[in-house]
């Protein structure tokens, strides 16, 4: 491990410890060039898949931004943000689990969905209703007709 304050790259672990909720290992060094000390921590590096947006271009996965637009179609509705964390997690977790190094945006829109769906009947439609982009009422009207189950959904 490279010292931050003189760049020597010989140091020695003092002492090692699991953090409290057991998802990083803490450790105390000194450098053996200047003697100082000082705590690296080591975590798991997750590999989320790139976003591959509407028009082609790519951006990283972030997690804030998906839980700002999940937070915008759950403004003013009665759902706690333990719930919205754990919906994220599962989104996440499916996000790893496909193996995939690019994933469209239309694909995490509807993890998004079904998520909102689970967690409240009105963020689903407000969300639904910005992430398809209605060009007129009957179009919402089949959106509402397929959410109530009266017809089977589009592809």
């Amino acid at each position: 491990m490279k010292c931050p304050f003189c760049g020597h790259t010989s140091t020695q672990v003092l002492d090692t410890r699991v953090s409290d909720d057991a998802d990083a290992v803490r450790r105390r060094r000194r450098c053996e060039s200047c003697d100082k000390r000082f705590t690296t921590y080591e975590r798991t590096e997750l590999a989320f898949p790139a976003i591959v947006k509407k028009n082609g271009s790519r951006v990283d996965y972030t997690r804030a931004k998906l839980k700002d637009s999940m937070r915008l179609a759950l403004r003013k509705r009665p759902v706690s943000a333990e719930a919205v964390d754990e919906a994220i997690l599962r989104i996440e977790e499916k996000l790893l689990a496909s193996g995939e190094k690019e994933i469209v945006t239309s694909h995490l829109g509807e993890l998004v969905m079904r998520e909102l769906k689970k967690l409240d009947k009105i963020a689903y439609i407000r969300f639904a209703s910005v992430y398809r982009s209605f060009e007129d009422v009957s179009e919402f009207r089949d959106m509402l007709d397929e959410f109530q189950g009266n017809t089977p959904p589009k592809a």
